[in-house]
């Protein structure tokens, strides 16, 4: 299988008056193509700003980063925004939707950012596979938490993402509906053959993904593969 993310001996300082502050230190692995992987920790493990790092958000302080064969620490601002723009697809766990767009439109913008054709088609085809076609002209604040987090899950994969980074997507909803995003979210992964990154404290949704990397202290604990089964 096709490496899509690398990690090589990647640490992220930040200075704090006199001190410097290290987030992470030495984190190294590899996801393949087509993979789930989860990342778990305590609060300020660094679990949110590895994701970042990983998805080229922000630069490392030091190691290497490469993301479906590019080396993110080389690229400037305007090329890692082209980069996530081509191959990589975000949810939050505060959603992130703009406010003043409709569900639709909120699918149909990093669509029309790429120049697609048939925009208003393949965004009402997603919101139908979320379950949220009678939604399309609803503004967010007119949707439940739920319904936010299903237009943010359509939005992601809006651009067919090589990689899929959510950062606690289930963080803000009840157990209810976070087993219904969880199902949705996996579903849709499984069909489109995407990479999934999953930072979570959820240790049962970790456990739905093929592997599971921990860290305590801006360190990998431990990287176990749960199963290559689990799709």
């Amino acid at each position: 299988m096709e490496t899509i993310l690398q990690l090589q001996q990647v640490g992220k300082t930040y200075k704090s008056g006199n001190q410097t502050l290290a987030v992470l230190e030495h984190i190294s692995f590899s996801a393949e193509a087509g993979t789930t992987l989860s990342i778990v920790g305590p609060s300020g493990s660094g679990k949110t700003t590895l994701l970042g790092l990983c998805a080229g958000l922000d630069h490392p302080s030091s190691g290497s980063i490469v993301l479906h064969q590019q080396r993110l620490e080389s690229l400037d601002e305007d090329q890692l925004a082209a980069i996530r723009n081509q191959y990589v697809g975000f949810i939050f766990q505060n959603f992130q939707l703009m406010p003043t767009f409709t569900a639709l439109e909120n699918i149909m913008v990093p669509l029309e950012l790429r120049g697609e054709k048939q925009v208003k088609k393949r965004s009402l085809e997603l919101l139908y596979k979320v379950g949220l076609a009678d939604r399309a002209h609803h503004y967010p604040a007119q949707l439940s938490g739920g319904e936010q987090q299903r237009i943010a899950i359509a939005r992601a994969f809006a651009n067919q993402p090589a990689i899929l980074f959510a950062d606690e997507p289930t963080g803000n909803l009840d157990a209810e509906t976070s087993e219904m995003i969880v199902n949705l979210l996996f579903n849709l992964n499984k069909e489109s053959g995407t990479t999934l990154v999953l930072v979570t404290h959820d240790i049962e949704l970790a456990s739905k993904t093929q592997r599971i990397i921990r860290l305590k202290g801006g360190k990998i604990e431990s990287d176990i593969v749960t199963s290559m089964d689990k799709r």
